[in-house]
């Protein structure tokens, strides 16, 4: 059975309830999932797990979250070859240029890692709706079949 490891950033309690969603999700398909809180984890946590998930907030002008920091150039140090992984969270359409730009950062850190992409980012406006939570557990199925199928 695949394991998936979700690490998540919230300041406004948003992404922690993404990464509730998420995890129900993974729960629903009978994997395995672990969660915790970015400033907790360390980004070889992901080397126990066979799906690796980031939910993080943007802020600002497309800042990353500062507890984020350490744990993104940890993860740049990783080789996650054979993982899948997929990176979710919110940000406010206010910064439409920089609008979840830290999910996009974690896309790319993820890739360099040598992890396979296992579904497109879900991108949330403040806090998810109806629809972004379909988003999600679409997304979930789509991580799983990835890590199913390799």
């Amino acid at each position: 059975m695949a394991t998936a490891k979700i690490v998540y950033a919230s300041m406004t309690g948003n992404n922690e309830e993404i990464a509730g969603i998420v995890e129900e999700a993974f729960q629903d398909l009978d994997i395995d999932v672990d969660t915790t809180e970015i400033s907790q984890a360390d980004a070889a946590d992901y080397q126990k797990a066979d799906i690796c998930v980031l939910v993080t907030y943007t802020y600002g002008e497309g800042d990353m979250p500062d507890e984020a920091q350490d744990f993104y150039d940890d993860l740049l140090e990783e080789d996650l070859t054979g993982k899948i992984y997929g990176t979710c969270g919110s940000g406010d359409r206010f910064y439409e240029g920089h609008f979840c730009a830290t999910v996009d950062d974690f896309d790319h850190a993820f890739a360099q890692t040598g992890a396979t992409k296992g579904a497109d980012s879900v991108k949330v406006d403040l806090a998810a709706e109806a629809e972004d939570i379909a988003n999600l557990e679409a997304f979930v199925k789509k991580l799983v079949t990835a890590a199913n199928n390799r």
